[in-house]
C-alpha cells in the first residue's frame, strides 16, 4: 500500500501542474477582446490587409452604421473581465445589447430604407441585413408608423436593460438637459418622492440637480423660498423635552453618492494551485488525508476548503495550525472547523496585497440595497472571505458592541455605520445622540439636523443623556400600550404623529466606566433590555475590552457584536466569548457575532475616510439645521435638592429611589445596596432626613418613610413635615426667649417669617462638628 501511494503522488502533482491558473484564463480572454476590437478598428481605414477588407465587408452588410459601435462594445467587455470587481455584465446586460442593435438598426432602415427590397449599398449606409429583418417583420404585421412606435419602444428596453437603470432616472437626465421645462418637470415629481422611502438610486444625477438650484431658472423665486421644509423649528424647552420627539412632517435629505469614492485595488492571493498543494503535502505527512475543495478570494484572506477522510477528528486538523503556517510562511493563519452550513474545513490564508473596501462599494451592491429597503438602520459591514457584501439590520440585534485594539479600525466603523445611516434617514426619522470622551472623533458631525444634542464629550452630560433617555423609553412604552402597538412600525401607522427612532453612539466606553461605572452600566443595562420596540438602541465602542469595561450584564444584554484585532486571546473571549480575534490583521479586518449568527463571520469592514466624512456633514448643514434639546444633558442639574446648601451627595438621588422601591432606610441598608462606605451611608440617610424624606432616628429601629415618590431632581412637596421642621418645633419650645431675632424674606414673595436666633451648639453642627463625627464613626 505505501509503495502505490508513492507512485500516485508523483502522478497528480503532475496533472495538477498542467491545469491553467483562472487568472491566466481571464488575462487570455482579456488580450483576445482587445486585439480583435483593434484590428476591427484599423479595418475601418482599409490598413488591416485583406483580412480587414473582408471583417469590413461583412460588418457593413450585417450591421450597417452600427458596425462603428463593435470594437467599444468589445473593448467594454474586456475591461469587464479585466477588472471583475468593479463589476460584472449579467445576462440580463447582454439581452439588452442585443436588443438594442436589433431595435436601433430597424428605425435606421424604417427611416432611411423604406422599401420592401433595398439594394444592399443602401443597407450598409443604414442597419443592415440585421435591421432589414426586424423592420420588415413589423411593417408586414402592424405597418410603418406601428413599426416606429415598437423599434422605439424596444429602444429604451435595451438601454434600461443594458444599464441596469431606471426610467426615472433616465427622465431626470432629459430633465437636466433641457432647461426650463426639466426643472417644471423634475420640481413637479419631487414632492411624491418625498412621501417614499425607498433605495437611493442614481444618486449621481439627483446630487447634479440639487448642486444646481432649480429656482434660477424660474423668475420671481430665491434660495430661501425653495428650502422652506428644511428650517428648523425653535430649540425644546426643558419642560416639553419629553414631547419633542414627536413630529408631524417628514424631512429627508438624499445624499448623493458621489461624495463618496469608490475602491481602485484589487486583492492579489498569490500562487493559489501550489498553495492548495502545499496544504495537502503538509497535512499527508502528518499521516491526514485531505480532499482540496474550491478557493474563495476575498479583500483581505484567501479561503482554501478542504474536506477530510472518513474517521478523522477535527482536533488534529486545528492542532496541526501552526505547522500550516510555517509551510505556507502565512502569519497569523485562521481555520474555521467546521464551516457553518457545510461539511468542510476552511483555511484563511493573508493575501499578498490586500484590497479596500469601501463604503461606496458595499452600498451601490443590490444586496444593501435590498436591506435598506426592509430596515431603516441596514449596516454596510462589509465583504467576507468569498468577497460578497455583507449587510444586516440594527433592528435584528437591536443593540451592538464594538471593540478592538487601538488603530485595529473601529473608529472608522462607527463612522460607516453613521453615515450609512444619514444615507438612509432624514432628519426627522432618526435622531443621534454621540457620546465622544476622546473629543476627536464623532465631534465631527457637530452641526447636522440629525442631532439631538451637541457630541458629548463629558462624563456628567453622557450620564444625564443616558437617564433621558431611560425616560423616553418609558414615555414610549406608555404611549405604545395606549394605542395598542407592540413595536415602533405599528405606532407610526396608527398615529398622526410620527416617532423617530434613537441611536445612542458612544465611542469609549472605558472612559466612562472608570469615572462613573455604576450608573453608565446601570442605564446601558436599563435601555439594553427594553428599548427594542420603541426604536431606541446602543453602539457602544471600547479599545480596551476587559471584563472591568464590558461586563457580564453589558455583555448579556448587547448580542451584536464586532472584535477587531486584540492582543491576547483573553481579550477575545472577552468580547465574543471564544478566541479567534487575536489572529486577526488590523485595519478593518473584523469577526462580527449576533444572535442570527451561529459562529463569527470574518469580514473586512467597508472603509471611510475623514474626507468623506466632512463632505457628508458639509451637505447636510448646508440642506438644513439642527434642532438641539440642550435640556437633555442639563436635565438633573436644575432644581436639584442640593440648591439652597450647594454641598450635597452625587449619590443621594439613587439613594431617595433605592429607599422608597425597597421601604427601608437605614445606613447598613445602604452600604449593601449602594456599595458605600459608612461615612458616607450614614451622611447620606443625614441629608433624606434633612430634605424631609425620612423621619428621624428612634434608636435601632427603623426611620419613618415620609414620602411615597420622589421626581428626578425634584424638591420635596409642600405640606410634607420634613427634619427641619420638627428640629424647629424643638427649639421653640426649648429655647430661651431673650435670643429670638431677625426674619427672612424669600424670593417668591411669601409672607415674612420669624426666625430664632441657633444657640451655640447648633453652630458647630453647622460648621461640620457633627460631619466630622461621622466620618470617624463616632456619633
Amino acid at each position: 500500500m505505501a509503495r502505490k501511494k508513492k507512485r500516485s503522488a508523483p502522478r497528480s502533482e503532475t496533472y495538477k501542474t498542467l491545469s491553467l491558473n483562472p487568472e491566466a484564463k481571464r488575462g487570455i480572454y482579456v488580450i483576445l477582446l482587445f486585439a480583435a476590437a483593434a484590428l476591427i478598428f484599423l479595418s475601418y481605414f482599409h490598413i488591416a490587409g485583406s483580412v480587414g477588407i473582408w471583417i469590413n465587408s461583412w460588418l457593413s452588410t450585417f450591421f450597417g452604421l452600427d458596425r462603428y459601435l463593435v470594437p467599444l462594445v468589445l473593448i467594454i467587455l474586456g475591461a469587464t473581465l479585466a477588472y471583475p470587481d468593479r463589476g460584472q455584465l449579467s445576462t440580463w446586460n447582454y439581452l439588452g445589447l442585443l436588443f438594442f442593435f436589433l431595435s436601433f438598426n430597424a428605425l435606421l432602415n424604417l427611416f432611411l430604407v423604406n422599401r420592401p427590397e433595398p439594394f444592399t449599398t443602401d443597407l450598409t449606409l443604414a442597419g443592415g441585413y440585421l435591421g432589414q429583418l426586424l423592420a420588415t417583420l413589423l411593417s408586414t404585421f402592424i405597418g410603418y408608423w406601428g413599426s416606429i412606435v415598437s423599434t422605439a419602444a424596444l429602444l429604451l428596453v435595451s438601454v434600461l436593460l443594458t444599464f441596469n437603470t431606471s426610467l426615472r432616472s433616465l427622465t431626470g437626465a432629459h430633465s437636466h438637459l433641457t432647461g426650463w421645462f426639466g426643472a417644471w418637470l423634475h420640481r413637479e415629481r419631487l414632492p411624491d418622492e418625498m412621501g417614499e422611502q425607498e433605495v437611493i438610486e442614481d444618486v449621481d444625477e439627483l446630487g447634479e440637480l440639487e448642486d444646481e438650484p432649480i429656482e434660477t431658472d424660474i423668475p420671481g423665486e430665491s434660495d430661501e423660498q425653495e428650502e422652506p421644509e428644511f428650517t428648523t423649528r425653535p430649540v425644546a424647552v426643558p419642560m416639553r423635552k419629553e414631547t419633542a420627539l414627536v413630529s408631524h412632517e417628514r424631512r429627508e435629505i438624499e445624499i448623493p453618492l458621489k461624495l463618496l469614492s469608490r475602491s481602485n485595488s484589487k486583492a492579489q492571493s498569490g500562487d493559489i494551485e501550489r498553495n492548495k498543494e502545499i496544504i495537502e503535502k503538509t497535512f499527508h505527512e502528518f499521516g491526514i488525508d485531505v480532499e482540496m475543495g474550491k478557493t474563495s478570494v476575498g479583500p483581505t484572506v484567501t479561503q482554501y476548503t478542504l474536506r477530510p477522510s472518513q474517521g478523522v477528528k477535527l482536533s488534529r486538523i486545528v492542532s496541526l495550525q501552526n505547522d500550516l503556517a510555517l509551510a505556507l510562511a502565512a502569519h497569523p493563519l485562521r481555520m474555521e472547523a467546521p464551516i457553518p452550513g457545510a461539511s468542510l474545513v476552511g483555511i484563511e490564508v493573508p493575501n499578498n496585497k490586500v484590497a479596500t473596501v469601501t463604503l461606496r462599494d458595499v452600498m451601490e451592491t443590490p444586496e444593501f440595497q435590498s436591506a435598506s429597503g426592509k430596515s431603516p438602520l441596514a449596516i454596510p459591514l462589509g465583504k467576507d472571505v468569498s468577497g460578497s457584501c455583507y449587510s444586516i439590520a440594527l433592528e435584528k440585534m437591536p443593540h451592538m458592541l464594538v471593540a478592538g485594539a487601538t488603530g485595529s479600525g473601529k473608529s472608522v466603523c462607527l463612522n460607516t455605520l453613521i453615515v450609512s445611516w444619514l444615507y438612509q434617514n432624514g432628519p426627522d426619522d432618526l435622531k443621534l445622540i454621540l457620546v465622544d470622551p476622546k473629543r476627536v472623533e464623532l465631534t465631527a458631525y457637530n452641526g447636522i439636523p440629525h442631532l439631538l444634542v451637541p457630541p458629548i464629550v463629558s462624563v456628567d452630560d453622557t450620564i444625564n443623556a443616558l437617564k433621558w433617555t431611560v425616560r423616553e423609553m418609558e414615555r414610549r412604552l406608555d404611549l405604545l400600550s395606549k394605542v395598542g402597538a407592540r413595536n415602533i412600525e405599528g405606532y407610526n401607522e396608527k398615529s398622526q404623529e410620527r416617532m423617530p427612532r434613537i441611536v445612542v453612539v458612544i465611542d469609549e466606553l472605558a472612559d466612562l466606566m472608570s469615572a462613573s461605572g455604576r450608573e453608565v452600566e446601570g442605564a446601558i443595562v436599563r435601555i439594553a433590555q427594553m428599548a427594542r420596540a420603541v426604536g431606541i438602541h446602543l453602539v457602544v465602542a471600547t479599545q480596551r475590552p476587559s471584563v472591568d469595561v464590558i461586563t457580564g450584564l453589558i455583555k448579556a444584554n448587547v448580542p451584536g457584536r464586532i472584535a477587531f484585532a486584540v492582543a491576547s486571546q483573553t481579550d477575545s473571549r472577552t468580547i465574543l466569548d471564544q478566541s479567534g480575534a487575536e489572529k486577526l490583521l488590523g485595519r478593518g479586518d473584523m469577526l462580527f457575532t449576533s444572535a442570527d449568527v451561529a459562529k463569527p463571520k470574518r469580514l473586512q469592514g467597508a472603509f471611510i475616510s475623514p474626507n468623506e466624512v466632512e463632505e457628508v456633514v458639509k451637505f447636510l448643514r448646508r440642506r438644513g439645521e439642527p434642532d438641539y434639546n440642550l435640556a437633555i444633558t442639563e436635565i438633573t442639574k436644575a432644581g436639584t435638592v442640593f440648591d439652597s446648601s450647594g454641598d450635597g451627595d452625587a449619590m443621594l438621588e439613587e439613594a431617595i429611589q433605592v429607599v422608597l422601591e425597597s421601604g427601608k432606610a437605614s445606613t447598613s441598608f445602604l452600604q449593601r445596596r449602594l456599595r458605600l462606605g459608612y461615612a458616607r451611608a450614614a451622611r447620606i440617610i443625614d441629608m433624606m432626613e434633612e430634605v424631609g424624606v425620612v423621619g428621624p432616628g428612634s434608636g435601632a429601629k427603623p426611620r419613618e418613610i415620609l414620602v411615597d415618590a420622589w421626581p428626578p431632581g425634584g424638591r420635596v412637596p409642600e405640606g410634607i413635615p420634613t427634619a427641619q421642621d420638627d428640629y424647629d418645633e424643638a427649639y421653640e419650645r426649648d429655647a430661651p426667649k431673650e435670643e429670638e431675632e431677625t426674619e427672612e424674606i424669600e424670593e417668591t414673595g411669601e409672607e415674612e417669617q420669624e426666625e430664632e436666633e441657633k444657640p451655640d451648639w447648633e453652630n458647630q453642627i453647622d460648621d461640620g462638628w457633627i460631619e466630622k463625627e461621622d466620618e470617624s464613626g463616632v456619633r
